[in-house]
């Protein structure tokens, strides 16, 4: 396959991750699928890593992907493949934009699955408040530990593992696609659109 056909691919895939990411965010705001106060979601939340990091910014290099498979950049000193090499070759800029909001993405879902939901909980088994109960990912492996402690809302833990796990598996995916068109993107500045096969025209 010619490098701007695989990069066209990529951007198709890259599409869906970013509105899974999105929605998974959009979810993150209503834990264990409640109206809770603000002040009570959990903080990793406001840092937009689903909305920004795999959504907004995982979109522009998407639609450079889908576009590159005809662009040619109007060619260079009458040369066509030439306007296709540096389309390829700008193409890994944004791949590495890509990559860094996917990353971002990727290290606050991994902070917040080590660091646990926001839940009400007792305190010195008296006072119930909201707070983080858990510490260094100690709930992960101790199914009594995350049924136990949290009262409010219901189900929090399991909702707050599950979709920060789908944004940290989405995020390792976007960043390895976007790591393959880096690639992919220099196999095309250096050979033109078709490594051995000659330029398509």
């Amino acid at each position: 396959m010619c490098s701007g056909g695989f990069a066209r691919c990529l951007g198709f895939t890259l599409i869906p991750l970013c509105i899974v990411c999105v929605l998974c965010n959009i979810l993150l705001f209503f834990p264990g699928g409640k109206s809770v106060d603000s002040k009570n979601i959990t903080d990793q939340v406001w840092y937009f890593g689903g909305i920004l990091g795999s959504g907004v910014l995982m979109i522009f290099p998407a639609l450079v992907f889908l576009g590159l498979k005809n662009n040619d950049c109007c060619g260079c000193c009458g040369n066509e493949s030439c306007g296709r090499r540096f389309a390829m070759l700008s193409s890994m800029l944004f791949a590495g934009i890509g990559v860094v909001g996917a990353g971002y993405s990727v290290i606050v879902s991994a902070v917040a699955i080590n660091r646990g939901p926001k839940c009400s909980f007792f305190i010195n088994g008296t006072t119930l408040d909201w707070g983080y109960p858990f510490s260094n990912g100690d709930y992960l492996g101790n199914a009594t530990l995350r049924d136990t402690v949290c009262q409010e809302p219901a189900g929090v833990v399991p909702w707050h593992l599950s979709l920060f796990s789908v944004l940290l598996v989405m995020g390792l995916i976007q960043v390895a696609l976007c790591a393959f068109q880096v690639i992919n993107g220099l196999l095309g500045a250096l050979c033109g659109d078709c490594c051995g096969g000659g330029d398509e025209h």
